[in-house]
């Protein structure tokens, strides 16, 4: 059987892969220090369970609207209000099965052939394939260290053209934790604003999991003259510990709402109708669960990153949000290890990791920023400390 040109164009998930070779290993035996773990280790909230439980014995089990349940819809409508002062009815929101389905078909309902995404480096690793998957051309912008893994206006400016339909941004970001402020956004938005063709697609998974004072900015509520070409994406599943339960939202332009519902009415008819009662359950009910949780992240990081920086070889910046640390391995690059081999590149030393400490990161080209790697701290205290350790002697052992 032949496959598609767009399944050729692109690859699997690098964090996946990651994960699978995890289990994989485990399944062997092998006792794995696994951090490159994507998801809570929290349990669901109580309570979140026990909605979707009463939804089954009400009978809830049959379709729902496309676009998600009028309920879900007005807790989501709720929360944007609050957070960001946005306005946003019914017809501008739609739920899907997951955050990064709703991504996917946003990119799907407007991208032709040729048609051009810019996307931010480092990156979530999903973006540039799902845009090579819907004929759009990726056009990766690197953003340094020295600028806080952050788009700035100039790099912008200059990464447009006539053919950019998407700017992309993630914040706070997988994998740096960077987050932009609301002078940074009305910065890019100045850009834009001269660019009446270019939309902006944010991703703000991780709003809730936060560091610093006041809440995450983002573009949709900081200029309001971009409202109608702002698509703003979320989700329950970092902030409620609810990944398996597979509900995402975006909130826009109607008529790209419209279409979106329309691609979703082919694919999937709509989202898990218990699901959606979870979810329901979990934006408008109880929130203590999220400020005990990301006290613990806080914790972690401060403990992962003082580690980090404590080793020889290896830096972080601090991650001002989500339960990722960004470790530059640059110095350890072009170093041998005990037995001969060089280790030319941040692959090279995530390969070395796992293979000599069974510590299992995911490197950092795979997020388009070669010289780095991504640790989750999205785990227990003791595996992140063993894991910690591994990682300090490993780049003791090499010449």
């Amino acid at each position: 059987m032949s496959t598609a040109q767009r399944v050729n164009r692109i690859k699997p998930s690098p964090s996946t892969a990651a994960a699978q070779r995890v289990r994989e290993l485990k399944a062997q035996g092998l006792d794995i220090l696994d951090l490159t773990v994507g998801e809570p280790d929290f349990d669901t909230p109580a309570h979140v369970k026990d909605a979707a439980i009463e939804a089954m014995r009400q009978g809830a089990t049959k379709y729902t609207p496309v676009n998600g349940t009028p309920r879900l819809r007005a807790a989501i409508a709720d929360r944007l209000r609050l957070r960001h002062g946005l306005d946003c009815p019914g017809d501008r929101i739609v739920v899907g099965g997951g955050g990064k389905q709703v991504i996917f078909l946003a990119l799907m309902a407007t991208l032709d052939a040729g048609d051009e995404v810019v996307i931010p480096a480092p990156y979530w690793v999903s973006y540039p394939d799902m845009v090579l998957a819907n004929d759009g051309t990726p056009v990766i912008v690197d953003c340094p260290e020295a600028d806080g893994f952050k788009l700035t206006p100039e790099r912008l400016a200059r990464a447009l053209t006539d053919r950019t339909r998407w700017v992309v941004l993630n914040s706070p970001s997988n994998p740096t934790g960077a987050v932009y402020t609301a002078g940074e956004l009305s910065a890019l938005a100045e850009v834009l604003l001269d660019h009446p063709h270019v939309q902006v697609l944010t991703d703000e998974i991780y709003d809730e999991i936060w560091y610093e004072p006041g809440r995450v900015p983002s573009m949709a509520g900081v200029e309001p003259r971009l409202t109608d070409r702002v698509f703003l994406t979320n989700g329950v599943s970092k902030t409620y510990a609810m990944t398996g339960w597979r509900i995402g939202y975006g909130a826009g332009n109607a008529e790209l709402v419209g279409a979106i519902n329309t691609l979703q009415s082919q694919i999937s008819s709509c989202p898990s109708s218990i699901s959606q009662a979870a979810a329901t359950a979990a934006l408008t009910g109880d929130q203590s669960f999220v400020r005990d949780r990301v006290s613990v992240y806080r914790g972690r990081r401060d403990d992962v990153v003082k580690r980090i920086n404590d080793t020889p070889g290896l830096s972080c910046t601090p991650p001002s949000g989500g339960f990722y640390a960004f470790v530059n391995c640059a110095g350890v690059i072009g170093r041998r290890t005990p037995s001969g081999d060089e280790i030319r590149t941040d692959e090279d030393f995530a390969a070395h990791l796992l293979e000599s400490r069974r510590v299992a990161v995911i490197h950092g080209a795979a997020y388009g920023s070669p010289g780095y790697f991504r640790v989750s701290f999205a785990t227990s205290h003791d595996i992140l400390t063993a894991a910690c350790e591994g990682i300090a002697r490993v780049c003791a052992d090499l010449s």
